[in-house]
């Protein structure tokens, strides 16, 4: 588990007032196993196949949780597409898609701090945080 560690996840869940229960860790689970964004209905899959009894709400309910403690984080990367959650991480990653395989990588440079810096004294625009998609063609599809 990359960022925290379950013992972690289980201490900020209570030290936030938040029972620490299966649907949790089993989402927790799955989020921390998954080498590529999923949607909910793929979390709950997964969550299904790990031998967990969650339902659908609950996995909703959990990932949105995940998201306002700062561990989950939602992102929309394509036009039309629904959500897709992944660990959180900081927004100096962007997302680069395929538009032929659906292929989803993390670039991390200073682009992000650029775009913040150019909105911050260029406009005057506080950013709370960036989400930055990039689409394309893969190496492969390419």
């Amino acid at each position: 588990m990359d960022a925290v560690r379950e013992a972690d996840l289980e201490a900020l869940l209570r030290t936030r007032g938040y029972r620490v229960t299966r649907p949790r860790r089993a989402v927790w689970e799955v989020l921390c196993a998954a080498e590529r964004h999923l949607t909910v209905e793929e979390v709950s899959a997964l969550t299904q196949a790990a031998g967990y009894d969650v339902d659908l709400a609950s996995v909703y309910r959990t990932l949105d949780l995940l998201e306002e403690l700062g561990l989950a984080r939602a992102s929309r990367l394509g036009e039309g597409d629904a959500n897709r959650w992944e660990l959180a991480h900081p927004d100096e990653h962007f997302h680069l898609v395929c538009s032929r395989c659906g292929r989803v990588d993390h670039h991390i440079g200073s682009l992000v701090a650029q775009v913040r810096e150019h909105l911050d004294t260029g406009h005057g625009f506080a950013v709370d945080e960036v989400e930055l998609t990039v689409t394309g063609r893969c190496a492969e599809c390419r």
